[in-house]
């Protein structure tokens, strides 16, 4: 089966998803979008701490271990790569699709 997304797909060290993320929002959500996956954290994007609700967010929405989660690209940017290991694709899918 294709992705049903273009914002998540297989590769060779996991699954990879594209990735919008807003810091400072009111509350932490997690919304599919064709192009990327967007993610609102309360956390303002100082000192890493957005990017560590990013991956504790997508850790628990997927049900993976927080060492799982890795920022491949985009530390600094509100655009990011991020490699899920240890998950299959229709899996992650089914998960981010319940909210």
């Amino acid at each position: 089966m294709a992705t049903e997304w273009n914002c998540i797909k297989e590769g060779k060290e996991g699954i990879i998803i594209n990735v919008r993320v807003q810091p400072k929002a009111s509350r932490a959500k997690i919304k599919v979008e064709k192009e990327h996956l967007k993610i609102w954290v309360t956390e303002p994007p100082v000192d890493g701490k957005a990017n560590r609700a990013v991956v504790e967010l997508l850790a628990k929405k997927l049900g993976v271990r927080k060492a799982q989660v890795e920022i491949k690209s985009g530390e600094t940017s509100r655009n990011k790569v991020v490699i899920i290991k240890g998950i299959e694709l229709k899996e992650a899918q089914a998960r981010l699709k319940n909210d």
